[in-house]
């Protein structure tokens, strides 16, 4: 009797096993960070980059227009340096409060606060190009950010001007 009442034991420890392995040892998709749109993100201390894209116009392509969100999740303001290409000048230096939430490169109606436009930018779309981060002493991270053109809805405002204003 007790033969059967362990075999029986072993066999349904067998099942439960057996059904449930692939769970056991196999990793789930859903604790692996992915880009869930076109941009790409990184962090630099306290500062998360998020979902950034260079748009251009596919035709002459001779300005690059950064859009990428800044978080700020710390409890200081940050000055965080933004260069592009090579990274020998910076493109641009924004300042993101604590707890702030910047969208650059967007329209200023659709809550963009400004822009960050690339000269001489001759990247094709489809591309990418090293855009990096940076601020104080944090190290800091260099993404390759995919070159995307006005085809699509949804960035058709946001190609720049194919000649930078003149400054004033």
């Amino acid at each position: 009797m007790k033969a059967r009442v362990a075999t029986s034991v072993a066999l349904a420890l067998a099942v439960a096993f057996g059904t449930a392995g692939c769970g056991l040892v196999a990793p789930q998709a859903t604790t692996k960070h992915y880009d869930a749109s076109d941009g790409v993100s990184g962090s630099v201390g306290t500062i998360d980059v998020r979902n950034a894209i260079i748009v251009t116009d596919a035709k002459d392509g001779t300005v690059g227009n950064l859009v990428v969100t800044l978080v700020n999740t710390g409890d200081k303001s940050h000055r965080l340096a933004i260069s592009a290409g090579d990274g020998s000048s910076s493109a641009a230096h924004v300042t993101v409060a604590p707890g702030q939430v910047k969208q650059l490169g967007e329209d200023p109606e659709n809550g963009g606060t400004s822009n960050v436009l690339i000269p001489e930018f001759t990247t094709k779309p489809g591309a990418l190009y090293s855009v990096y981060f940076q601020y104080g002493d944090e190290t800091g991270v260099n993404l390759k950010v995919p070159v995307l053109d006005g085809q699509l809805p949804e960035y058709k405002s946001l190609v720049p001007p194919t000649i930078l204003p003149a400054a004033q």
